[in-house]
This record gives structure tokens, C-alpha cells and sequence, in this order.
């Protein structure tokens, strides 16, 4: 599945960038998420209760940020598993300067798998879009 999304900060690239690349603010804003701590340069291990119709279920999940050029993108890839199935995941993320704004731009790519998959087929995408827009929206609020 394929996901994009567009987000304005009121704010410089740095201050976004800092949010965006700083563990305590993830785990803050990732919807669900019960703990995230580093377990190595850029990587991070994360526990995260996902809930999608009837389905609810927990996900053990390594996060990395790779490629990172301050202030500007780093690719995120996610990997999580739990009893319902499992999600990879690969995001591009590229901020740019918008007078004293910034611009986020998401383009994402994602499969899962098992019973979440299965269940949710014709939900994944909506559900998928409103965790993106339930993140961002709680970082841009966490920024200004």
C-alpha cells in the first residue's frame, strides 16, 4: 500500500526537524504507543497497541531513520509483529523551508500480513491515513 501525505509546521526546519528525529517526541505522538527506547545510532525498539475495528493488538517494532540529512529527509523504516500479524514499513520524509514555515512530505509504502490484514483489508488504507494525520497533527501542535 502506498501513502502520502503533506503537512505544514509553523515553524523553521530545524525546530521540525528536532521533533522529528527525537525519541520522547515519537513515542508522544504515535498513536498507541506505550514505550519507545534506543537500542542503537538512529534505531529504536517501540511497543504499540494498535485497535482497528474489532481487532486490538499489541506490536513489538523496530524503528530506524536512515540517510538522515539534518533538516532536510531521512528514510524511516518500521517493522512490527504481534499476534494479529505483522507491518513493514518504508517512509521518505523531506522537509522544506516555506518563508518562516516548513513543508513535511511523507511518501510511504507498506505491507502486512496475518489476521489484522485479513479483517481489515478494505479499513487498512483509511486506518493507515488516519494514524499518519493523527501523528502529524499532534507534532505540529507539540512545535508551535
Amino acid at each position: 500500500m502506498k501513502l502520502s501525505g503533506s503537512y505544514e509546521f509553523n515553524a523553521s526546519p530545524e525546530k521540525v526537524w528536532q521533533k522529528l528525529t527525537d525519541p520522547a517526541s515519537l513515542s508522544a505522538c504515535i498513536p498507541g504507543c506505550e514505550k519507545m527506547e534506543a537500542v542503537g545510532n538512529d534505531e529504536y525498539r517501540a511497543t504499540v497497541t494498535v485497535s482497528m475495528g474489532p481487532i486490538r493488538s499489541k506490536f513489538g517494532a523496530t524503528v530506524k531513520m536512515l540517510d538522515l540529512n539534518p533538516h532536510e529527509s531521512y528514510r524511516l523504516i518500521i517493522e512490527g509483529s504481534g499476534p494479529s500479524g505483522f507491518v513493514k514499513g518504508e517512509s521518505q520524509v523531506k522537509l522544506t523551508a516555506n518563508g518562516g514555515a516548513t513543508t513535511v512530505d511523507v511518501d510511504s509504502e507498506s505491507s502486512s500480513g496475518g489476521l489484522l490484514a485479513r479483517v481489515g483489508q478494505r479499513m487498512i488504507e483509511s486506518f493507515a491515513r488516519g494514524m499518519m494525520d493523527r501523528f502529524f497533527t499532534c507534532l505540529q501542535k507539540s512545535v508551535n
